[in-house]
C-alpha cells in the first residue's frame, strides 16, 4: 500500500498554509500539484540549462539533452516511440494543431463522430474543421443516468463515410472510463482515423497506445504532476505524412516539423520528473526493481495508485449517498467502480454548485463548480443554466480525513 504520508511530504503545496489553514485539493481534475523533484528540474534547467537548441555551446547541448530526456520519458508513459511524440503547450493547442493539418484530407462526403461526454477539447476543433471542410459532425448521446457513452448510439454512427472518431478516455466531469478499446476496433473496421483525449485518464492508470491501436492521443502534463506542457502521440506513418503549418527551419522530419516555434524547455525538464516521480512510486510500493525499465516501474506505479484512489473513491462515494437531496452524476455502484476515475460530480437541492464550492472554499477545500468545459454534457443533463455541477476530484496524494471534512461541509450546506 501506497506511504501517503511519505508521498505527501514530497509535494511542497500540500503544507503550504492559506487563510492560515492548510488546504485540502480536490481541484486536480483542472491541475494537480507537483512533486519538489519537478520544482527541482525545472530550476536546474534555468539555472544551468537555459538556452535555445542545436548550438555548439555547454548550455544549448544541455537543453538538447534536456527535451531528449524528456521525450524518452513521455514515450515510457504512453508505450509510444519516440518519433511519435510531439510536445506542445497543452492538449487543446495541440488538438487544433492536429485538426488543421488533417484538415486537408477531409471533404463534403466525410463525417465525423464526437461525443457529448467530452471536454470542448475534443470537439471544437474537429466542429471546426467540419465547417471549414464541408464535413458532417455526427454526436454520440450519452446515458443522463450513469453519465456513460451510449455504445449502441455511438456505433450506430460509425460507417464507411467515417473518417475520424473523437472520444475521451475518461469524462472530465463524471469521471467515466469509456470503453475505448472497442471504440477504436470500429473505427477501424471503417478505415476511420481515431483520437484519444487521454487528459483526464493519465493521472490513474497505465496508457499503452501500441495496444490500444489509435491514431492519435493526447494528455497534459499538469494533469498528470507536472507543469503545464501538452503531449501529443501520434502514429508514425501519420505524423510524418501529415503536412502541420510550421516555419521553414524547423525542416519536415517528425517530430520536429510539429513543434511550433522555441519549445518550453523548463517544463519540459519538469514533464520528465514528473514521470520519473510515478516511475519511483513503482519501485517504492509497486514492487519493481530499480533496475527495472522506466516503462516497468510506471506499470507497477499504476497498480498500486489504481488500489489506493478505489479505497479514496469508496469513502466519497458512499459519503456523499448518505447525504439527503445529494445526486451523484455518474456511476455509483461498487461493481462499476473499475470503469470510473475518482472524479465525481454532485448537485444538490436547495442550493447551487457555487453555494456548495464556496462554503467548501470558506474551509480550505478547494473544489470546481460549473460545466469544466464539459459543457456538451451539462447541458445534455439539464444543469448548464443553473450553474453545472460541483467537480471533487481525488489523486493519490489525497486521504481518507480530507474525504470526511469534505463529506462534513456538504452535509451543513
Amino acid at each position: 500500500m501506497l506511504d501517503v504520508d511519505s508521498i505527501r511530504a514530497q509535494f511542497p503545496a500540500l503544507h503550504e498554509s492559506f487563510n492560515d489553514k492548510p488546504a485540502v485539493f480536490f481541484d486536480n481534475p483542472g491541475g494537480t500539484q507537483v512533486p519538489r523533484r519537478v520544482l527541482e528540474a525545472m530550476t536546474d534547467y534555468l539555472t544551468r540549462r537555459n538556452a535555445n537548441t542545436h548550438g555548439v555551446f555547454e548550455t544549448s547541448r544541455r537543453t538538447d539533452a534536456t527535451i531528449d530526456h524528456a521525450r524518452q520519458a513521455a514515450t515510457d508513459l504512453l508505450g509510444a516511440d519516440t518519433d511519435e511524440i510531439v510536445f506542445g503547450n497543452n492538449m487543446t493547442s495541440l488538438t487544433f494543431a492536429l485538426s488543421h493539418a488533417l484538415s486537408r484530407e477531409f471533404g463534403p462526403d466525410d463525417e465525423i463522430v464526437v461525443t457529448r461526454l467530452d471536454h470542448d477539447a475534443n470537439v471544437s476543433p474537429w466542429v471546426m474543421m467540419a465547417e471549414d471542410t464541408g464535413a458532417t459532425v455526427q454526436w454520440a448521446d450519452v446515458d443522463i443516468e450513469t453519465c456513460t457513452l451510449d455504445m449502441e448510439h455511438l456505433r450506430s454512427l460509425i460507417n464507411p463515410h467515417t473518417k475520424l472518431v473523437a472520444v475521451g478516455y475518461a469524462s472530465n466531469a463524471s469521471g467515466t472510463i469509456n470503453d475505448v478499446q472497442t471504440i477504436i476496433g470500429w473505427a477501424k473496421e471503417n478505415k476511420a482515423y481515431t483520437f484519444i483525449d487521454a487528459v483526464q485518464y493519465a493521472p490513474h492508470g497505465l496508457i499503452d497506445v501500441k495496444a490500444l491501436d489509435c491514431d492519435f492521443l493526447a494528455c497534459s502534463a499538469y494533469k498528470f504532476f507536472g507543469p503545464h506542457a501538452g503531449i501529443l502521440y501520434g502514429k508514425r506513418e501519420h505524423l510524418n505524412r501529415l503536412r502541420p503549418y510550421h516555419v521553414r527551419p524547423t525542416g519536415d522530419e517528425s517530430p520536429d516539423k510539429w513543434e511550433q516555434g522555441t519549445k518550453n524547455h523548463e517544463g519540459l525538464a519538469g514533464v520528465a520528473a514528473a514521470i520519473d516521480y510515478l516511475a519511483d512510486l513503482g519501485v517504492r510500493y509497486g514492487g519493481a526493481s530499480a533496475g527495472a525499465t522506466r516503462r516497468e516501474q510506471l506499470a507497477a506505479a499504476w497498480a498500486e495508485i489504481n488500489n489506493y484512489e478505489l479505497m479514496l473513491m469508496d469513502r466519497l462515494i458512499s459519503g456523499l449517498q448518505f447525504i439527503n437531496r445529494v445526486r451523484i452524476y455518474g456511476l455509483t455502484n461498487r461493481m462499476d467502480w473499475p470503469h470510473r476515475v475518482p472524479t465525481v460530480s454532485i448537485r444538490k437541492e436547495g442550493t447551487t454548485p457555487q453555494q456548495l464550492a464556496e462554503a467548501l472554499a470558506a474551509e480550505n477545500i478547494f473544489a470546481w463548480d460549473g460545466n469544466f468545459y464539459a459543457v456538451n454534457l451539462t447541458e445534455r443533463l439539464g444543469v448548464e443554466p443553473s450553474g453545472g455541477l460541483l467537480r471533487l476530484g481525488l489523486v493519490h496524494y489525497n486521504t481518507l480525513d480530507e474525504i470526511d471534512r469534505c463529506i462534513r461541509v456538504i452535509d451543513s450546506v
